[in-house]
């Protein structure tokens, strides 16, 4: 899992920036990034391509680029959130999977309030850019086929489905892929069908990789033992170590999405986090108390 650029950065301007001076920066990195003007690597233009139409739409929006000030991408993530408190991603060894130090938010403040825009639908970055040229593509090959979005479940995106859509009046039925994520883009006969993904409650996803936070009590970190986890199979138990820190983060190599494009599927990443009990029984207390007085 990569981390998410700079909106400023993939624009290619200040924080300072005025609007016209980011709608200048759109057209330059939209036209630029255009899949059909990179036929030899579609697929990396059509990546650069969705992360500029993304950055306009958040730097272009007011009160969407004050909350990006504010809280970076997470105010836009399922279960960003004000006031979360940021935490580090580590595995065992002190290694993280993702090659580097992460933040993560909780999904409310203390007192439950969430980021209004949390799980904010980007949309379809081809809409959108044939919205800011006036509705004229200059690429004629995608102006003349005709385009459709679907909102589908997380795990039909996952399992891919079949499904019966009214277009023109005329019912069809069309399949989608297992391994379809959020922008995904299906070309038919005679259109191209892009998909957006609603969230799930428990379950992230980063491409072919699904991430899930799982707490455990404060005695299982300490002694170690077994735990459930969920995937998106179902349930297993893993093994906690003891001695395991909260943030701690778990792979489970092969329980993540299929790949849309070749074989095999992503892995899970378990982030452990640890519930520090805020009672404590008379008995208890004590026992804690000799523990620190042992330095533990």
């Amino acid at each position: 899992m990569a981390a998410k650029s700079d909106y400023y950065d993939i624009l290619g301007v200040s924080k300072g920036a005025t609007q016209p001076e980011i709608k200048k920066a759109y057209r330059k990195q939209a036209l630029e990034w255009h899949p059909d003007k990179h036929k030899d690597n579609k697929d990396a233009a059509e990546k650069r391509f969705k992360e500029v139409n993304e950055a306009y739409q958040i730097l272009s929006d007011t009160e969407k680029r004050k909350a990006y000030d504010q809280f970076g991408h997470a105010a836009f993530s399922p279960g960003g959130a004000p006031g979360g408190a940021p935490g580090g991603f580590s595995g065992f060894g002190g290694q993280s999977p993702f090659g580097g130090t992460w933040k993560v938010y909780t999904s409310g403040d203390s007192q439950g309030r969430g980021s209004p825009f949390a799980g904010f639908d980007f949309g379809d970055p081809f809409n959108i850019f044939e919205q800011f040229f006036g509705g004229g593509n200059p690429y004629a090959r995608a102006q003349s086929m005709k385009r459709y979005s679907i909102s589908i479940d997380f795990m039909e995106a996952i399992e891919g489905v079949e499904k019966e859509v009214n277009l023109e009046g005329k019912n069809k039925k069309i399949k989608i892929p297992a391994g379809v994520d959020e922008g995904s883009r299906i070309r038919f006969e005679d259109f191209i069908l892009s998909v957006n993904v609603r969230p799930h409650d428990i379950f992230e996803r980063d491409g072919a990789d699904i991430f899930v936070k799982v707490v455990i009590p404060y005695s299982l970190a300490v002694l170690g033992g077994q735990t459930q986890v969920p995937t998106l199979g179902g349930d297993i138990k893993i093994r906690i170590r003891s001695g395991t820190q909260s943030g701690t983060m778990m792979r489970l190599r092969g329980k993540g999405a299929p790949h849309l494009r070749g074989r095999g599927r992503g892995d899970e990443y378990v982030r452990i986090v640890v519930a520090v009990p805020d009672k404590l029984q008379k008995e208890q207390k004590k026992l804690i108390e000799e523990m620190k007085d042992k330095g533990l």
